[in-house]
């Protein structure tokens, strides 16, 4: 062995060992993330580059929005991989405000070209308008019923 094909084997390790803990570090940390309100709905936008729409799973869970990604690395006719720098499974979350009262059946999750991953929550309507005391009760009854409900893989739309 050379001395340049050993500087070469010492930069090629190195290399994957940074990429392999930048990856790591990107799937253990929370994707950034923005949460918006308006008279009528709750928006929750992640940013999700180089994910498609079938990689992305959202979730209502108990006043939070958590969303589960799994991108898949394109190969490169040609290329070989020297810094495998990007998380492939990420995840993120986001609690909505304690007193928000939403219809999560009516949410949905658009991916922009631009990987940006909007979710749009409706405010309901119909629980904020009854008296106190009943509203806490629906609040509770609509909680549990929301506990799982989600967007399945494949129903996060692409907006152009």
């Amino acid at each position: 062995m050379t001395l340049r094909e050993f500087g070469r084997s010492i930069t090629n390790t190195v290399y994957r060992q940074v990429g392999r803990a930048n990856g790591h570090l990107q799937s253990n940390r929370s994707l950034p993330v923005d949460v918006l309100e308006s008279d009528t709905a709750y928006l929750v936008v992640f940013d999700a580059p180089g994910t498609d729409p079938d990689d992305i799973e959202v979730r209502y869970l108990s006043g939070s929005v958590k969303i589960r990604i799994e991108r898949y690395r394109e190969f490169r006719d040609r290329y070989d991989v020297r810094f495998p720098g990007r998380g492939l499974q990420l995840e993120g979350e986001a609690d909505l405000p304690a007193d928000a009262v939403v219809d999560p059946d009516a949410g949905a999750a658009r991916l922009t070209e631009h990987g940006t991953l909007r979710i749009e929550i409706p405010k309901d309507e119909t629980l904020a308008e009854d008296d106190e005391t009943d509203t806490e009760r629906a609040v509770a009854d609509h909680d549990h019923a929301a506990h799982a409900e989600s967007i399945e893989p494949g129903e996060v739309t692409v907006d152009d």
